[in-house]
């Protein structure tokens, strides 16, 4: 869109219409490198920095210590610590305001029942379920879109139960929400989360182990869709590659693996590195933002993100390409095959080094993108085509060898028969059983939520059908959503029953 056709636009709000002008402005300008082949491809849709813009100024995602930020307060901000729950949550509202990302919106607000833990105790529950309440309505109303994204757990915590108990009251799709999940996890958290998510889609279940490994014991969050990175860091950017496309420049599956594939990750990752350039060496961000200069946030803790969607469409096109019938989640030639592509690219990031990061160990990630609002005919990351899912645990059974791959995320979203709500073990047993089988991460909603999970986001049901009547709504992730269920059938997910 130009600039008058968003001033025109009566289907925004004003928040969404300054962000849009926004993005025309900076994609007026073109001051990074690019080879040939990325400008090529980049114009075919193979090659998507998922807007992004031409002139990176801020990481993609930033993931504050929110914990330094209780303990010691702010100076910038002018904000001491806070005293009790009211103070804290205020404190985190004011701070959240000041933290960017691709959208202009925090997508991290850090382990919430962990910062507002010690302010609770059983004599003032009701005060602080009261202030819980109206911290996640605010969020909800201020930061208007749901890749905005809080964590709680793995410890039963008393702000943690509460949080879920507002979350179950409110239904609303801001913050997303991930309960990381190990052996300190008690049966009632899980439960209960599991309770939530049945009415609002949230929280999903990470395997905190695991991620706790590929992060070498550092802290993580699980931010915007579901993507894993370092607290104090983040990713500078994500570019992703339309595996479906790719596949189609092949002769043959050989063509495909030892020139095609190579190829494109090396020019990705040339890009990457780019962008990352730009970012630390002419944008000013690490410089001048406070939350640099109070120890917040560390460079070296910052990586870039190789994204992929697709694999299913590539390896169906492979498989085509060698006279093969069997189809990516069905047959077990083209799952090897699916695995195979993915463990390629792990060993080019492998073997890759960005000169921009001081950490020489430090790696690009590989992350399974959930795709966007104009993907058609192609799935996100790793999953079987919607329509083509087997019963659940043969799809737990498929989906479990790819997840060890994506340090910074990867995820199958189940839908779940209303019946389920009177049974909610049987489904902590599935998840119990899947993370034995080596998932690191579970979504799960109910068939009868307005609270939907689209592709890793939320939106409400009732919001896309008032975006079909020409109303304005107030998230923008509402708009992305009507996207992907007209495009890519998110609302027709296979019903587990």
């Amino acid at each position: 869109m130009n600039v008058l056709e968003i001033i025109k636009d009566t289907n925004i709000t004003f928040e969404q219409r300054i962000l849009g002008l926004a993005h025309v402005a900076e994609n007026s300008i073109d001051v990074l490198e690019m080879t040939d082949y990325v400008k090529k491809y980049r114009a075919e849709g193979i090659i998507c920095d998922l807007f992004e813009g031409n002139a990176p100024y801020r990481p993609r995602y930033i993931l504050p210590d929110y914990d330094k930020f209780i303990n010691e307060g702010c100076n910038f901000l002018n904000i001491d610590p806070p005293t009790d729950i009211w103070e804290a949550t205020n404190n985190l509202l004011m701070f959240y305001k000041h933290v960017p990302s691709i959208t202009t919106m925090p997508v991290y607000l850090g382990n919430i029942d962990y910062l507002l833990e010690k302010f609770v105790t059983d004599e003032n529950k009701d005060e602080c379920y009261r202030a819980i309440k109206l911290f996640l309505k605010h969020i909800d109303t201020t930061i208007t879109d749901s890749f905005c994204h809080a964590n709680i757990g793995p410890r039963e915590t008393k702000a943690g139960m509460l949080i879920l108990k507002a979350t179950k009251e409110l239904e609303l799709p801001t913050p997303n929400l991930t309960l990381k999940y190990s052996d300190e996890t008690t049966n009632k958290l899980a439960i209960e989360s599991i309770n939530t998510a049945l009415v609002t889609a949230k929280p999903s279940f990470a395997k905190d182990s695991m991620y706790k490994k590929d992060f070498g014991g550092n802290e993580y969050g699980i931010v915007s869709c579901y993507n894993g990175l370092e607290v104090g860091g983040g990713a500078h950017t994500l570019v992703r590659v339309r595996l479906g496309r790719l596949a189609k420049k092949a002769i043959n599956y050989s063509d495909f693996m030892e020139n095609v594939l190579p190829r494109l990750a090396n020019e990705i990752l040339g890009y990457i590195d780019e962008r990352i350039r730009f970012i630390l060496e002419e944008s000013v961000f690490f410089q001048v933002n406070f939350l640099v200069e109070e120890g917040f946030i560390k460079k070296e803790k910052f990586t870039g993100l190789f994204g992929i969607v697709g694999l299913a469409e590539c390896v169906n096109h492979l498989m085509e390409l060698e006279g093969k019938l069997g189809r990516f989640g069905s047959d077990d030639q083209a799952n090897k095959l699916g695995e195979d592509i993915v463990k390629s690219l792990t060993k080019v990031l492998k073997d890759h080094r960005c000169k921009y990061f001081e950490n020489k160990g430090k790696k690009h990630l590989l992350h399974a993108q959930v795709g966007i609002e104009t993907d058609s005919g192609e799935s996100p990351g790793c999953r079987i085509p919607i329509g083509e899912e087997p019963e659940i645990f043969e799809h737990i059974v498929q989906s479990s060898p790819f997840h060890k791959y994506f340090a910074s995320g990867i995820g199958d979203i189940y839908a779940f028969d209303e019946t389920y709500k009177k049974n909610p073990q049987a489904i902590l047993d599935i998840i119990n059983g899947g993370f034995n089988m080596g998932l690191r991460f579970f979504s799960m909603y109910g068939s009868d939520c307005d609270v939907v999970r689209v592709t890793g986001y939320l939106v409400k049901k009732s919001e896309m059908e008032k975006l079909d009547q020409g109303k304005v709504v107030l998230r923008d992730t509402t708009i992305l959503g009507k996207g992907a269920r007209d495009n890519g059938r998110v609302l027709e997910r296979k019903l587990r029953r």
